[in-house]
């Protein structure tokens, strides 16, 4: 039998990879003459990295970049298996978890660091780009990436404007001539697993603002100041990056990486699938196992266990998920390609309790739901 294991993270206790290596002995404790085939996934936020450098036989690079309030971080990055493909995420440059919560403020936030750490991506060989876009400390629709990358941001007066949200207001002008030109030719694919556009009620400022620190004042502010960026964007740039679905993402990030990178923004579990070439390990396997921290009425909407599952029925190999927790509407993923999905937790247990010995509950969980499937799979192989 062969099993293929690709599972997301299971956030605040296992890694990807972690995950997929606990489901491995799962997989041996029930047929130890499987074949195994670990393939860690992720959809664009954190952990995007790990998760293709594991699966692609990959390398780690490092670069210090301008992280959110300006101060240099130590930003890593990753080189996949093929040698031209980069990963990153936003967040190693301009996250949430870099700034503490008293500093906290989408005002003065930028996401230079972002495009100082593309360029790192490009200048250590890569033709193609992930970008990961998760988890931000910003909201300035990505005029910082833009700023990194050659592009002059002017006020009335010629000068640069100052980095952050409410500082977009200022901007009269784009001047594109310093792009820099190690750009051409680089393909930068955007993991995007949502679809706010740039403005509005459901825009980046009012869905995400409080998250990073803006009062109902500022989330107003910053709303208004990205309305008036994309009016230049559009103007100056000839791209409309307004109303388009992701164009919120992350602050603004997705449209600014439309803008100033000519990204294409993507399903970010659509992209690790190609990038680690899930649908050919898939192709002669008996069975796929996924699984991520919780399984709700919205992963049928596109989080990574739907992901991977719907791609392994279009195969026709079977796939049972494995969850920390199982809530309202979990039943939904049933008709999204996950054919049984199982909590890990074998007993009344507490959360910190359940992400403490998460490790050995998936293995146990995994080891039962696989005996489950042999019971059905050997009578069907049989003589």
């Amino acid at each position: 039998m062969r099993v293929v294991i690709a599972p997301d993270k299971f956030k605040e206790s296992l890694s990807a990879l972690q995950a997929a290596e606990a489901m491995a002995r799962g997989v041996v404790a029930a047929a130890p003459e499987a074949s195994i085939d670990l393939a860690p996934m992720a959809d664009g936020g954190e952990g995007t990295v790990d998760a293709l450098v594991a699966a692609t036989g990959g390398s780690y690079r490092q670069t210090r970049v301008s992280g959110p309030l300006g101060e240099p971080v130590l930003a890593s990055f990753g080189l996949l298996g093929d040698g031209q493909t980069a990963v990153i995420e936003m967040a190693a440059a301009s996250g949430l978890v870099l700034v503490s919560h008293e500093r906290r403020n989408p005002l003065v936030t930028t996401t230079r660091g972002t495009g100082e750490l593309l360029l790192a991506a490009i200048a250590a060989g890569a033709r193609r780009v992930i970008v990961g876009i998760g988890g931000s400390a910003t909201n300035d629709g990505g005029a910082g990436l833009g700023q990194a990358l050659g592009f002059r941001l002017l006020d009335a007066d010629g000068h640069d404007i100052k980095p952050g949200g409410g500082h977009l207001n200022h901007l009269a002008r784009i001047d594109p001539s310093g792009r820099r030109p190690e750009l051409d030719g680089v393909e930068v694919s955007i993991a995007c697993d949502v679809t706010n556009p740039l403005c509005g009620p459901r825009g980046a400022s009012a869905v995400y603002g409080p998250q990073k620190g803006a009062s109902p004042a500022m989330v107003e502010t910053l709303d208004n100041n990205l309305g008036h960026f994309a009016a230049i964007v559009e103007r100056d740039l000839g791209v409309a990056i307004k109303d388009q679905p992701g164009s919120g993402a992350a602050g603004g990030l997705g449209g600014g990486l439309v803008a100033f990178a000519a990204g294409k923004l993507e399903p970010g579990v659509n992209l690790v699938i190609e990038a680690v070439e899930l649908a050919e390990r898939l192709k002669d396997a008996d069975l796929c196992l996924t699984g991520e921290g919780a399984i709700d009425d919205q992963s049928a909407f596109g989080k990574t266990a739907v992901g991977v599952s719907r791609l392994a029925r279009s195969i026709g190999c079977p796939t049972l998920a494995l969850t920390g927790t199982i809530k309202p509407g979990a039943e939904a993923v049933l008709a999204e390609g996950i054919d049984a999905y199982f909590s890990i937790c074998d007993r009344p247990i507490s959360l910190d309790e359940a992400k403490a010995q998460a490790s050995l509950l998936l293995e146990r969980a995994t080891e039962q739901a696989v005996r489950a499937f042999l019971a059905g799979w050997r009578h069907s192989h049989s003589p």
